[in-house]
């Protein structure tokens, strides 16, 4: 028996979980329906998927929310897990789960996918013939992943830089690669029965002015990490920055260096696919303006050449959107996609030199850290501040870049903390922004900056 499956016995074994049987899974994994792989999908599908969040704790309404996503023609189904179960506290998942199913009442506020099992939730996931994707936010994602997968659930967000950076203060990130790579191995073995399964990073971050080179950078990172553990499938993702044109050249950079470090590490046979996030940040009180976010979003996933995208509701001001303003969003998403044929290709040259440059000179000063493997390499890049995330709650990330917003919306690095970006690339973002401000101004222009969808 390998070591990975010695180590696999001893995760399912769990009093929350199902009893696994992992030939019985292999089985089911074999002879799934080949619509339930996104990544069968993406090659199938001549269109951008379009795809909600959502997740209620019980059985009986999570199958009701998707039958109005498929009412509404949804490409792909969300199963967003609920924050117990993120912690891995699946003793306060299951007390939840019992008091929402007896009162009916949703104490939970996503859907609890272990507590539920596999056997379960497999009826569900199987019943719709459609590809489901898991999103959670863990960064011990060991136990969920494997009853995911278990259940028919073949696309995983996530990754230990992601989902550990914008959502904990306290969980060791050396765990969290340790973790992840767990997860990538588990995910390409089953990729060798059917479709690959499709690991999906998490690009939007704290979706706090993070500028582009770091969200790039971060994206590429969890990609080698997931490809150089046999992973066939995978998809970078960043979210609506605010300015147009920053997104256009961000998309266009994040491919074309994609493809360039999967080749370099020998994975060029890889499907890469890039996913683009509806506003990720703080919406508009009016609902109206918060519609018109919705489908200007829509038309920039268009024009940066999306294969999916992730939407938000008119609801996000408000709390947990309702299935009914969720299934809307996907009907009028869909809608504004088949009126969007034809749009012209473009981009700033300018913009596109230096955002390479940058994501090349710190990718180049990860690469050159002493650490022997990749993941050490990433790790210490992190503690070092040569990646830094700003407004990360993650003790161990630097906070020391600080970015503001020039005058026509792009995120500019005005401190650079320990980003090893060269003194060209800097002296352009500095040159873009007003910092002839006193500091007190300059702060009053990032708080404005941090809630620009707002005004």
């Amino acid at each position: 028996m390998s070591l990975l499956q010695e180590e696999r016995n001893i995760i399912v074994q769990n009093k929350y979980a199902d009893n696994f049987d992992f030939a019985e899974i292999e089985e089911f994994v074999k002879g799934a329906s080949k619509d339930l792989f996104i990544s069968h999908n993406f090659k199938t599908k001549n269109k951008m998927l379009v795809q909600p969040r959502g997740g209620f704790p019980t059985y009986k309404k999570m199958f009701s929310l998707y039958e109005f996503f498929v009412d509404a023609d949804v490409d792909v189904l969300p199963c967003t897990i609920d924050s117990n179960t993120r912690l891995n506290d699946y003793a306060s998942s299951a007390k939840m789960l019992k008091l929402s199913e007896e009162n009916e009442v949703d104490m939970l506020n996503g859907y609890p996918l272990v507590n539920h099992g596999y056997r379960t939730t497999r009826k569900m996931m199987t019943h719709f013939n459609k590809p489901i994707s898991l999103r959670h936010g863990t960064p011990d994602a060991r136990l969920l992943v494997e009853t995911a997968i278990a259940s028919g659930i073949f696309e995983i967000e996530g990754g230990p830089i992601t989902y550990l950076l914008p959502y904990s203060k306290n969980f060791p990130l050396d765990k969290a690669f340790l973790y992840w790579k767990y997860v990538e191995r588990v995910c390409a073995n089953y990729s060798k029965l059917n479709e690959p399964i499709n690991r999906e990073s998490f690009g939007p971050l704290t979706a706090t002015l993070v500028p582009p080179c770091v969200t790039i950078v971060i994206q590429l990172c969890e990609m080698l990490l997931s490809l150089e553990e046999g992973v066939k499938s995978f998809s970078v993702s960043f979210s609506q920055t605010g300015s147009m044109i920053q997104d256009i050249v961000t998309a266009k950079v994040l491919r074309k260096l994609a493809k360039h470090y999967a080749e370099q590490i020998n994975c060029g046979d890889a499907d890469i696919h890039l996913v683009y996030h509806q506003w990720m940040g703080a919406f508009p009180a009016n609902k109206d303006f918060s519609e018109s976010l919705i489908n200007t979003a829509t038309i920039i996933a268009m024009m940066v050449k999306a294969d999916k995208i992730i939407t938000k509701t008119r609801d996000e001001a408000f709390g947990i959107p309702t299935r009914e303003s969720n299934a809307k969003t996907v009907a009028n998403t869909q809608y504004t996609l088949r009126m969007l044929n034809g749009i012209p290709d473009i981009t700033d040259e300018m913009e596109e030199e230096i955002l390479t440059e940058e994501v090349m000179s710190i990718m180049s000063a990860v690469f050159n850290d002493k650490a022997d493997t990749l993941w050490r390499k990433v790790f210490n890049s992190i503690k070092s501040g040569i990646i830094d995330c700003p407004y990360s709650p993650h003790i161990i990330n630097h906070n020391e870049v600080v970015t503001v917003r020039d005058k026509n919306k792009n995120i500019r690095i005005i401190k650079k903390g320990n980003l090893p970006i060269s003194d060209r690339c800097f002296e352009y973002e500095k040159s873009q922004c007003d910092l002839n401000k006193d500091a007190s101004s300059i702060v009053n222009d990032i708080i404005h900056d941090i809630g620009i969808m707002q005004w």
